[in-house]
């Protein structure tokens, strides 16, 4: 009896991340992101209901709480896109301060990875050099030229979608 093989493992096609196979078991859910965030942020409970009220989304800390919870634990709540986007937005409120305008955007109602990296860059003022510097400090080696990929309109040519590994590590980098 043959063990059943992943056809692009077998026609030997890895990307630059892993087999195809390892990124589609390594699903990283809304909560798994928020969790990272709040870890690598140093923020508590609490903090993470601010910050999401900041954003025009009123949040309190139970709610919080049930989306840190792990699936399958009593109590957990799946965290929507456009929750995790009020998160991000309430993140770049924090860090640098309401539009001039005043207006908070309107979250997203799909969050993409591509999405949660801008918002990040955003949050924190990070040019290219600051960026690449967060995933060398999570030893992840990636070029100007993909990161570059990722914040490309999905229509672009060079447009890239950011893989989960990649958000991960730079989530890493930002808690070290």
């Amino acid at each position: 009896m043959h063990a059943q093989v992943n056809e692009n493992e077998a026609m030997g096609w890895l990307s630059p991340f892993g087999s195809f196979s390892q990124i589609e078991r390594n699903i990283m859910t809304n909560n798994d992101t928020l969790r990272r965030l709040r870890y690598a942020l140093n923020k508590n409970d609490l903090a993470v209901a601010q910050i999401t009220s900041k954003s025009g989304r009123k949040t309190s800390e139970d709610e919080v709480i049930s989306w840190l919870k792990l699936k399958g634990e009593p109590g957990y709540a799946d965290l929507s896109d456009s929750d995790l986007c009020s998160f991000l937005d309430g993140l770049i409120i924090e860090k640098r301060g309401p539009h001039p305008s005043g207006n908070i955007p309107l979250p997203l109602t799909f969050l993409s990875n591509n999405d949660t990296l801008k918002k990040l860059r955003i949050a924190y003022n990070f040019k290219s050099d600051d960026m690449l510097a967060t995933f060398e400090k999570a030893e992840f080696d990636i070029s100007n030229a993909e990161l570059g990929s990722f914040y490309r309109n999905s229509s672009h040519p060079k447009f890239a979608k950011c893989p989960e590994q990649v958000l991960r590590k730079f989530i890493k980098g930002l808690s070290l």
